[in-house]
């Protein structure tokens, strides 16, 4: 969407309830499956609540939604203890500092966002025993762009190969988010390389099931490509807050 575009779509769903947003949320992902022969149950929808009050997790967490992603661990710590009362699934999306794997491996049951073999020996080391396997998958840069945080095409198997033989971690699939488009046709060409790349290692004997692609403006396009995990931030929560609040 284009900035009047983007604005003006905010503005409708701030006007939303919470299960207006999720009901529409749902009906897309219904609709979208129903086209290529997918079961909705198959699409794993992961509200995506960077800067959003944890009043807000809780919300939509009332109406059926367990799987929460975040992006700052402080953040998250916050409202996982506001929270505690709660039985939510907690995903790590955003960049990982090194210093920053202790508290990711004993606080989240996923991780999307490795992109280095690094960050997989910290999380590997620091995962506690009693907690089983940590889910990871690996960030790829699906579109070699040079600021953008994933692995390179080039190291993507022999990073695969490593981290799946890692103990406390258990590499579960590949996450992407390519450039915006407006352009369907667009988006899906990235998310359709993220398939294939996750079907090559399969062929190489990695057991990989997670396909995590897809936000608020390109879901549609992910789920057609064969998404297992959709990110959604803005359409299940309204415009983001200027600023984290717990």
């Amino acid at each position: 969407m284009h900035g009047t575009q983007t604005r003006q779509y905010e503005d409708v769903l701030q006007l939303q309830t919470a299960q207006q947003r999720l009901d529409k949320v749902l009906a897309s992902i219904r609709d979208i499956t129903r086209r290529v022969g997918r079961e909705p149950h198959n699409i794993r929808l992961i509200g995506a609540s960077k800067a959003q009050p944890a009043a807000a997790i809780r919300e939509l967490a009332a109406l059926g939604i367990r799987d929460f992603g975040e992006n700052f661990v402080q953040e998250a710590l916050q409202k996982q203890r506001a929270l505690a009362d709660l039985d939510l699934i907690w995903h790590f999306i955003g960049r990982i500092q090194s210093n920053k794997t202790r508290d990711i491996a004993k606080h989240f049951a996923w991780v999307h966002s490795v992109d280095r073999i690094k960050i997989a020996h910290h999380l590997s080391h620091h995962r506690p025993a009693d907690q089983g396997p940590l889910n990871i998958c690996l960030q790829v840069n699906i579109q070699q762009e040079p600021s953008k945080a994933g692995l390179s095409l080039q190291s993507l198997e022999e990073v695969a190969q490593a981290a799946s033989a890692l103990p406390g971690i258990k590499l579960r699939g590949l996450m992407a988010i390519p450039q915006p488009s407006d352009d369907l046709i667009a988006q899906r060409r990235p998310f359709a390389k993220l398939r294939m790349l996750l079907e090559q290692l399969n062929s190489q004997g990695l057991r990989l099931d997670t396909l995590s692609m897809g936000m608020t403006t390109d879901m549609d396009a992910a789920i057609l490509e064969g998404a297992t995990m959709i990110r959604i931030g803005t359409a299940l929560f309204g415009p983001r807050r200027r600023a984290p609040t717990v």
